[in-house]
């Protein structure tokens, strides 16, 4: 086992929330509580992705202990009502590890890490027989692509799943005709459903070729910003005052650059 440095600043971080939480402590610390704090784990989390996209090291120190304050003071706020606290939430997380981690803490054998994702998918399985379907346990508020992707791993963990990468690309075409016939009838409900469908196909080609659609079209729009901003510094003024053609011209030259 290797060895750590003790937790003392972890121990009295645990206790500053305690003080803020407390009688003489700070106004507004008291007045949260699970539901007022959601929007700020939500923004603490994302700008943590933030953090470790920029790779500098300090940023994301920084954030984890942003998101580091938003556990704790979840875990002070169930202490005080007596359900629960920090030591419980650890307790609860380094057992669930333990028990999902056969092949490192006890005696089962795995070839490859996609092994590894199929045992921790039983493992949970197993753990969660208060589900009544396979498709249970995905967050309705995660981001659509996110939780897409995760429902149609859910699907084909139970073998729903197209039986080659062919049928699926056939079933991607047969969307986007779908959807070209939609937009021919004008009817705006139907545009939305087929569009709906069209995506809900795109990620799971991302999951047929292993590729993380949230990931992908988060460094899409990164590339995207990239190549506008270069757009605008080479224009020199408005774009608004370009024709399309000129507009072109100058996205393409932006595409030389951020390929």
């Amino acid at each position: 086992m290797t060895t750590r440095k003790p937790l003392k600043n972890l121990e009295d971080f645990i206790d500053a929330i305690s003080t803020l939480r407390g009688p003489d402590g700070c106004p507004w610390d008291r007045e949260q509580d699970h539901k007022t704090l959601k929007k700020y784990l939500l923004n603490e989390s994302y700008e943590l992705i933030d953090a470790i996209d920029s790779g500098q090291p300090d940023e994301i120190c920084e954030e984890l202990g942003d998101v580091l304050l938003q556990v704790i003071l979840h875990s002070q706020i169930a202490s005080e009502k007596g359900q629960f606290d920090i030591e419980d939430v650890a307790r609860q997380i380094k057992e669930k590890i333990i028990h999902r981690h056969p092949h490192v803490f006890g005696d089962k054998t795995v070839k490859n890490a996609d092994e590894v994702v199929v045992n921790w998918e039983a493992i949970k399985n197993k753990e969660k027989t208060e589900r009544d379907s396979a498709l249970d346990g995905v967050p309705r508020s995660a981001p659509a692509l996110m939780r897409a992707e995760q429902l149609s791993k859910k699907a084909v963990a139970v073998g729903f799943e197209w039986p080659d990468i062919e049928m699926l690309w056939d079933t991607f075409y047969s969307e986007i005709d779908e959807f070209k016939q939609a937009i021919n009838s004008r009817n705006k409900d139907r545009i939305k459903d087929e569009m709906g469908d069209m995506l809900f196909c795109i990620v799971n080609l991302a999951r047929w070729y292993k590729i993380d659609p949230e990931m992908a079209l988060q460094e899409s729009n990164n590339k995207f910003i990239s190549r506008f901003n270069l757009m605008e510094k080479n224009a020199g003024k408005n774009l608004t005052e370009f024709t399309q053609p000129e507009l072109e011209e100058l996205w393409q030259e932006a595409k030389k650059t951020f390929k």
